[in-house]
């Protein structure tokens, strides 16, 4: 090998033939070299190799997962029964009468009752206000002077017809006259109606004579006053408003889910429904009933409205004023196979959250049939009767998320 080499080393200018002799050498030179060298990386691959394998026996395995790993969620267990529907409904507090009250005659106020403020309640028939009675009373004595007359021409009449018909028979003549002012039938009849008349007139100016005096029409809370003493009336003037205090109304609209949730219409007319109220302002109720339903659709919320009753609002030991904005919870009918779970358990977007056997999260669309309190009662998803439910989701939970589950502790 040695000599090849140097041969050819020494024979730089050797011709084209002996140089293609010598390439055959050189390439089995250069196999032999990167055997050897393959054969001398075999071991070390094998030691490297099984000094890392030994290194990973001898570093610790990880545990299996524990359920202390896994997140906790509250939950509360729920099974399928049978609960009271309640429907919630809001409306504004209103009188049963509303009244702008205005006189009917003209003339001058004279005096005003000291009761007669606003804010104060007055029984039916206090007196308001008393007007100027002068020409009111000229007015009643001549319709009482044109009565009396009318009751003489009568009487004067019908004694000239008696005295007609007399003189009619002693005639002599036979049949009946041939016109019926003989026997002054006419004329009687003129006296009667003027009488008729005359009394008209009388009870008209006793009438307008008693409007002088205005008074409460029913028991009513004064709203507002607005005359003064002094004041001159026309008739039409509004004199009050005022408001009856006997009852008070909220007219309830309720969507037809809601209605479903109820009894039949004849059932709420037969007897006093209970229906408990409460401010929106604060805390405080007040027992009430429904008095009649809506038979037709409002033409701007297209719902259909209960009216709700309360008997003397302002005797209440808590008074219900008018105006008071409140909402009304109407018992229901008995809805049967639902759940009861908390109304912070179904999110924004309308699920709810179980947790399976396998301790995994499962999400069901919530189908509320009512709400009551801090609750919601829902339609359980088809083929299971109870379940355990999540009181407070995440937006980070998955579907097969494996958890933790613990009862929610009772408050």
């Amino acid at each position: 090998m040695s000599t090849h080499l140097n041969t050819e080393t020494e024979q730089p200018n050797a011709g084209p033939g002996a140089r293609k002799k010598l390439w055959p050498l050189q390439k089995r030179l250069q196999v032999i070299l990167v055997t050897a060298i393959a054969a001398l990386g075999i071991p070390l691959a094998i030691a490297f190799n099984g000094a890392q394998i030994e290194q990973q026996a001898q570093m610790p395995r990880p545990a299996k997962a524990n359920a202390a790993q896994f997140i906790e969620v509250s939950v509360v267990p729920v099974q399928a029964a049978s609960y009271r529907a309640e429907v919630t409904g809001y409306g504004e507090a209103k009188a049963e009468y509303q009244l702008a009250l205005s006189t009917e005659i003209s003339g001058r106020v004279e005096s005003l009752s000291p009761q007669f403020v606003s804010g104060q309640q007055l029984r039916q028939g206090d007196v308001l206000a008393a007007l100027d009675q002068t020409d009111y009373r000229q007015a009643l004595a001549s319709a009482q002077a044109a009565v009396a007359e009318a009751q003489l021409a009568l009487l004067e009449e019908q004694r000239q017809g008696e005295q007609a018909r007399a003189e009619w028979q002693q005639s002599g003549l036979s049949g009946a006259p041939d016109s019926p002012l003989v026997l002054r039938e006419p004329q009687l009849q003129a006296a009667e109606a003027n009488l008729v008349k005359a009394r008209e007139q009388l009870a008209a100016a006793q009438r307008d004579l008693d409007n002088t005096v205005l008074r409460a029409p029913f028991d009513a809370l004064v709203v507002s006053r607005d005359i003064q003493p002094g004041s001159y009336l026309q008739a039409g003037t509004q004199v009050a408003m005022l408001y009856s205090s006997q009852r008070l109304e909220i007219e309830i609209p309720l969507s037809a889910s809601q209605w479903q949730n109820l009894p039949a219409p004849a059932s709420l007319d037969a007897e006093p429904w209970p229906v408990l109220l409460q401010s929106a302002e604060s805390q405080q109720q007040w027992p009430a009933y429904v008095t009649r339903v809506s038979q037709h659709l409002a033409s701007d919320s297209r719902q259909r409205s209960l009216v709700v009753t309360v008997d003397t609002p302002l005797a209440l030991p808590t008074p219900l004023y008018p105006g008071t904005f409140t909402s009304a919870r109407i018992s229901g009918r008995e809805v049967d196979d639902v759940w009861k779970i908390p109304t912070s358990a179904i999110t924004q977007s309308g699920y709810f959250w179980l947790v399976d056997e396998q301790q995994q999260l499962q999400t069901r669309p919530a189908t509320v049939v009512f709400a009551k309190g801090n609750d919601s009662y829902v339609r359980p998803p088809a083929g299971l009767s109870s379940g355990q439910v999540v009181v407070r989701p995440l937006n980070t939970y998955l579907a097969g998320m494996r958890v933790n589950a613990r009862l929610e502790e009772k408050s």
